[in-house]
Order: structure tokens, then sequence, then C-alpha cells
């Protein structure tokens, strides 16, 4: 006797909605590709990061099986979501591409400072948007309309997309199942925390059953993802000290995921260096203060078995 579908599962909703998500690496963005867009046709949400551009344009070629893609959307331009923009749009010149609205006034003309590439000092590739997101919109994506949504809090201009019918949620870095996204305004010495905590209620008023992360596999245990993430960002709230802390550990993990390998001095020397690792005017008294705090915090990704040192080197465990 044959079991019936699982209605609950992610995969059937998947399918449901035409849509396949594709789980990525710590560089890039996950991507959810709706293969069959009818009249509008095929669109990808998120891009990857730029080292992954043909990477990506592979996993798509192969899905699309001959179609052409039509579309692609960004929940954010942080360098892992839309680094692979420039690469989709050359191999699919005809290819409209969208972003929320906040990033205009940094597109045209391209402003690389004011998107935060240089602040993070990750790699990027000029690209052109053909279209803006707006919350409160809808846009088409398979056979479903997906509501857009602002969430502000790991990034000012960030949306989520989501379709009400099947309650599935497109979340960009807005919710993660198992983890925080750094809280970015923070680090500059804007306020954040509060319009992350909005975020998540937005999201909890939505009451997704599904959720399609940035990062990680598709979950459905919303509730404890909220309730953890909120905790997190209570205790950061608490000591902002340990998001900047937080956030120093992902960004180096991250910077030596795409260099491999490092001299230890040369990492502690691009913490220092790194705008969006200075914290807050006056918490880093002096260039000695810097120092040590990049030394710690190399120190203990060494400790907790995150980075492995050898001859001077420092590189990722595994």
């Amino acid at each position: 006797m044959t079991r019936p579908t699982d209605a609950s599962t992610p995969d059937y909703t998947l399918r449901h909605l035409g849509a396949q998500l594709f789980v990525r690496g710590w560089l890039s963005a996950n991507n959810v590709l709706f293969a069959d867009g009818g009249e509008q046709g095929a669109a990808v949400v998120d891009s990857g990061y730029v080292s992954h551009g043909a990477q990506t344009v592979a996993l798509l070629e192969h899905a699309l099986a001959g179609r052409p893609l039509a579309r692609i959307l960004n929940t954010h331009l942080h360098s892992d979501h839309c680094g692979g923009n420039a690469a989709l749009l050359r191999r699919w010149p005809q290819a409209r591409l969208s972003v929320p609205a906040g990033y205009a006034p940094h597109l045209q003309p391209w402003d690389a400072q004011g998107l935060g590439f240089h602040a993070m000092d990750q790699r990027y590739e000029p690209f052109e948007a053909h279209a803006f997101l707006e919350a409160g919109q809808a846009v088409r994506l398979g056979a479903r309309d997906w509501e857009v949504h602002a969430t502000p809090g790991h990034d000012p201009d960030a949306v989520v997309l989501f379709e009400p019918a099947s309650r599935t949620l497109i979340s960009g870095d807005a919710l993660w199942e198992q983890r925080l996204a750094i809280i970015f305004p923070e680090l500059a010495g804007e306020s954040g925390f509060e319009a992350a905590q909005r975020a998540l209620d937005l999201i909890e008023r939505l009451a997704p059953r599904l959720v399609l992360p940035g990062h990680g596999e598709a979950f459905t245990d919303v509730s404890a993802a909220l309730s953890a993430s909120r905790r997190r960002l209570e205790g950061f709230m608490a000591a902002p000290g340990k998001h900047h802390q937080y956030a120093a550990r992902a960004l180096v993990t991250y910077h030596l995921l795409e260099q491999r390998a490092l001299r230890r001095e040369a990492l502690q020397r691009w913490i220092v260096q790194t705008p969006v690792l200075q914290r807050a005017p006056g918490e880093h008294a002096t260039a000695e203060d810097a120092l040590r705090f990049a030394e710690e915090t190399v120190a203990r990704l060494v400790a907790d078995g995150v980075l492995v040192e050898d001859g001077g080197w420092v590189r990722m465990a595994g």
C-alpha cells in the first residue's frame, strides 16, 4: 500500500509552489528558483557570492533545462546574496533584476561604499537594477503572488517574501533556524536591535508554516526559531559588546572561507583595519586596544577549534 504524501513536508510545499531551494555553503546565500514562471518567466531569489558566480549559473542552467531565466530578485544587497547578479545577467542578458527600493540611491549611480561592500572588505561586481521591491507590493513567482514585507534589522533595507496560501516565507537573513544574523547597523554605531525585534514580530504575525532561509535548510518549527532568535537578540541588547564579538567571529570565519589561509598577523591586521569591525567611537580608545581585540578574537577561534594554526598560518578547521 502506498503511503499518502505528507503535505506538511518542505518538499511537498516546494513542489506545489513550483520552487526549488538550493542550499549553498556559507560564502553564498541560498537560491530559490521558480523554473516555470508562466508568462513572466523563470525567476530566482538571491544569487550567491561573486566567487561562486560560475557555480550559480551552472546550478540554474541544469534546473532550467534550456528555459531562460527571466527575473532575479534580491532580499537584500549583502555580497553573499547579490554577488552573482552580474554573472547571471551576463548569461541571461534579457533577465530583469529587482532589488529592495531602499538601495536605489546607491545603485544609480553605483556606490560600492554606500552599499557596504568596502566596509566589510568583501568582493563584488557592479550590476544594474531594473526594478525595485516595495513593502506592500506583490510579485508573481511561479503561479502564486508573493507579498513583499520590509524587515530591517540585519540590514535597514532588507525585505522578505511571503506566500499567504501556503504560508511560505523566503526570509533572507531576517530569520534562520539555528542562529541570529549580525545586526549590521549596530556595528556602525546606529540603532538596529529594535528594528530586528520588529522584524521578528512581523514574521510571527505572518505565521509561516515553512521558512526558506538565506542560510541552512528549509524548516517548519518557526516558533522555536523565533524564540531562539529573540533570546539571542535580548542577550545582545543587554551586552552589545557580545554582539561585536559575535560579528567579529562570523566575519573572520567568512573572510577565511574565501582566503583559505592567512598569516596570523595578517588576519589580525585585517580585523583592525576592516571598517565594519571597528567599534563605535570611543570603544577602541587606542590602537593597542584594537589590536588586543583582534588578537583575542583569533585566539578564541583557535581555542574553540574553529581555526587551526600551523607555523604561523591560520585556516578553517576541517
